[in-house]
């Protein structure tokens, strides 16, 4: 009986192995949306555990799980929000967890997985490297599949080199400012994966408060931050293609035209409104309040740095930035919101409506239904998500409308804006901002990769006809 048992025990081991990997390719690995999601999670649950470590905070003020998770997650989301003070509540090795969330959320987590298995010596598969091409949203005109793994290393180069030269240029002026080299260089370094990834997190206590007129740190970070929020596709093009603008894909041509009009606007609209308020820009010089309007309208799209007091802002200006935050930076980019090229989309819609066209065109390209059908549905669940989101913060916290609001808003588009609500709110408050960081940072990616992959054709039409709108 002995021997019969030890030739019978490893046969439903040999068995259960692989219906195991099964369960867990179809669950997770059938598409690159469920794979990111949980990637995700996975990504910031261990950030979570590393923050609740001793070594990670302050041995005397230690965070609560839902603190630490909060932290976790708005760093893997590159939002920015935070609960405690990054520089005071947590330690070097904290600060570096959450420079590792915010380097990874930023590359995405697909990426990281492929360089991982580079990094091991393993082959990219087919099903990786589809994922990857998905992650970086690849187009056939960026590269072919079987060129995955090289446009893998050019986005990572890319992204260390932009990163090392933000450093670069930043660390030696915070020597300048009495700082000794080695934490001239962390902050250096901090400053330039923060603003790059448009995470927001700041080393200092007072954060950049005490910078607000230093032109030296306030423009690095704005071109960081610009450049991040245009896009990995649009960063490769650019690399391809450099600025010749008849190369450009449409793409590329939405992207930077937007990005553009949207810091001239909000430049114009944000001093205009704040000229004049003293508790903000109102008594700075001319040049001050410029470089202060030019810095905010950047910032407002998804970076997450701030000069001023977000409650010390005039109504307008809330507006304002909540419209800017809203709308975000580049598609498949560092940047949150609803994406530059959704709205344009929707906004050429409009005009090819008003004009009678039968057809959405741009830089003569005709641009399919379909691609319209998914900006609409982008646009109506983000604002769908925000009305939820601010429902509910409204049961547990008694802070006005307008900055719940703001702070929704803020979470959704992964900004990092706050007006304080973040460090006040019960734990439960913190879970669902939570929630709303991460569906901000993936849902609508998610939910548009999952419209356009979902077509299927009919054999026959229905009857047309025609419902009354407005």
């Amino acid at each position: 009986m002995r021997a019969q048992d030890a030739i019978v025990e490893p046969a439903p081991r040999r068995v259960r192995a692989p219906r195991f990997r099964g369960v867990v390719t179809r669950l997770f690995g059938t598409s690159p949306a469920r794979i990111s999601i949980t990637l995700f999670l996975v990504v910031i649950v261990v950030c979570s555990l590393l923050l609740m470590l001793p070594i990670s905070h302050d041995a005397e003020d230690p965070p609560t799980f839902a603190q630490a998770f909060f932290t976790s997650t708005s760093a893997v989301t590159v939002t920015g929000l935070t609960t405690v003070s990054t520089a005071t509540q947590w330690s070097l090795f904290g600060q570096l967890v959450i420079l590792l969330g915010i380097q990874i959320g930023g590359l995405g987590t697909l990426t990281m997985t492929s360089l991982l298995a580079m990094a091991l010596g393993r082959k990219l598969g087919l099903r990786t490297k589809l994922f990857a091409q998905e992650g970086l949203s690849i187009t056939p005109k960026l590269g072919r599949l079987g060129e995955v793994k090289s446009l893998l290393l050019v986005v990572v180069l890319t992204s260390v080199s932009i990163e090392a030269a933000i450093a670069l240029v930043l660390a030696p002026r915070f020597m300048l400012l009495g700082e000794n080299l080695l934490t001239a260089v962390w902050h250096g370094v901090f400053y330039a994966i923060s603003s790059f990834n448009n995470a927001g997190f700041t080393p200092h206590s007072d954060g950049l408060v005490p910078y607000g007129n230093d032109w030296w740190i306030l423009i690095p970070l704005c071109i960081g931050v610009w450049i991040g929020s245009l896009g990995f596709p649009v960063i490769l093009m650019l690399r391809m293609v450099g600025f010749r603008l008849r190369s450009w894909n449409l793409h590329t041509r939405i992207t930077v035209l937007g990005s553009a009009i949207l810091v001239l606007a909000g430049t114009l609209l944000w001093g205009a409104a704040e000229w004049g308020n003293a508790e903000t820009i109102g008594s700075e010089s001319m040049v001050e309040r410029i470089l202060h309007a030019f810095f905010a309208s950047v910032m407002t799209r998804s970076g997450g740095f701030n000069l001023v007091e977000m409650t010390d802002l005039n109504p307008i200006t809330v507006l304002i930035t909540n419209m800017l935050m809203f709308v975000g930076g580049g598609s498949a980019s560092t940047a949150g919101g609803v994406k530059i090229t959704t709205m344009a989309v929707i906004f050429l819609a409009i005009i090819a409506e008003a004009r009678g066209d039968q057809h959405v065109i741009a830089s003569n390209r005709t641009i399919p239904d379909g691609v319209l059908r998914i900006a609409i549905s982008v646009v109506m669940l983000s604002a769908t998500c925000i009305v939820v989101g601010t429902a509910a913060l409204m049961v547990i916290s008694d802070r006005p409308f307008d900055q719940i609001l703001f702070e929704v808003i803020s979470a959704y588009a992964t900004c990092g804006l706050s007006m304080g609500i973040s460090s006040e709110v019960p734990p439960a408050g913190l879970y669902i901002l939570s929630v709303l960081m991460f569906i901000g940072r993936l849902g609508t990616v998610t939910v548009a990769t999952g419209l356009a992959l979902r077509s299927r054709s009919r054999l026959y039409k229905y009857p047309e006809e025609r419902p009354l709108i407005g």
